[in-house]
């Protein structure tokens, strides 16, 4: 059987599953102590995952900044491909705080190219930075910085 370190992604095949896949599933917990999992739409950037979110996610990340993020492709066992970052999230506030962010007009860029046309926007027309900003109690951009990665690739398993 293959050590689990013989199964891991290297840092660029993580980095391009980042860059490529478009969903993330993140784990974050609620007020009563369950699990909340919701995909979204995810731009990896200087080793932070960055989110727009809203809702539930948002308000269970004020509370404990402590989550799980999955993002994993192909469905067949023997193709698998995922990494898990567990991490602590950062929640932008308002539009001060997104102004003062170094890296969030990267992030909108990254997901203007990434998700464009997802909206229904032309194909044929140029991509434009994700424009979304802080509003009502719970929009929000959210970074979150990785304290554990865990990466795996079974396509390396022996057959």
């Amino acid at each position: 059987m293959a050590l689990s370190r013989d199964l891991a992604l290297t840092d660029a095949e993580r980095d391009e599953i980042l860059a490529s896949e478009w969903n993330m599933r993140i784990a974050t917990v609620s007020p009563s102590g369950r699990i909340n999992a919701t995909p979204l739409w995810f731009a990896w950037h200087d080793g932070t995952i960055w989110a727009y979110c809203r809702g539930r996610k948002v308000e269970n990340l004020r509370r404990s900044p402590q989550c799980t993020v999955l993002v994993d492709r192909a469905a067949r066992f023997f193709e698998l491909q995922g990494i898990m970052i567990q991490g602590t999230a950062r929640i932008l506030e308002d539009a001060a705080a997104e102004a003062a962010d170094p890296d969030l007009a990267a992030v909108r860029e990254l997901m203007g190219r990434k998700y464009h046309g997802g909206h229904g926007e032309d194909p044929g027309a140029a991509p434009a930075p994700m424009a979304a900003s802080a509003r009502g109690r719970s929009w929000r951009w959210v970074a979150i910085t990785p304290s554990h990665i865990v990466t795996w690739d079974n396509t390396k398993l022996p057959r």
